[in-house]
């Protein structure tokens, strides 16, 4: 799981809520100039990894994904490349803490979608 900012705290969070020991779990400080190699040995470290994820709190219209999605792609050695984001709006947050809390609930959960599985699985 690849994302920039303080959603790296509340993954690491839900990472070990979950027992997801086997996910990785890297924060990029630096977008640009894009860390291409840097990235791509990080990911090289992780050969059994089945897919490449990127987190942003941010709406799909804004944030660094339309950036980083495409370079996420030269580096990630063939691996498909999954994006978890909140829907696309005109405003970066919501007006209600009840709404924000439940969005951020549900991209964590996607986040993590099939994790929780493989790691059950991988303690067998």
């Amino acid at each position: 799981i690849l994302c920039t900012g303080k959603v790296h705290f509340d993954l690491d969070a839900e990472r070990a809520r979950r027992g997801a020991t086997r996910t990785a779990l890297i924060r990029l400080e630096q977008l640009y100039p894009f860390p291409e190699t840097l990235l791509a040995e990080a990911i090289a470290r992780h050969p059994n990894a089945r897919e490449i994820v990127w987190v942003q709190e941010e709406p799909g219209n804004m944030g660094a994904l339309a950036f980083v999605v495409p370079r996420l792609g030269r580096v990630a050695g063939g691996r498909p490349v999954r994006t978890i984001k909140r829907s696309a709006s005109a405003s970066p947050a919501t007006s209600s803490p009840k709404a924000h809390g439940l969005e951020q609930a549900a991209l964590l959960a996607h986040a993590f979608l099939d994790v929780s599985a493989t790691s059950r699985a991988a303690a067998r």
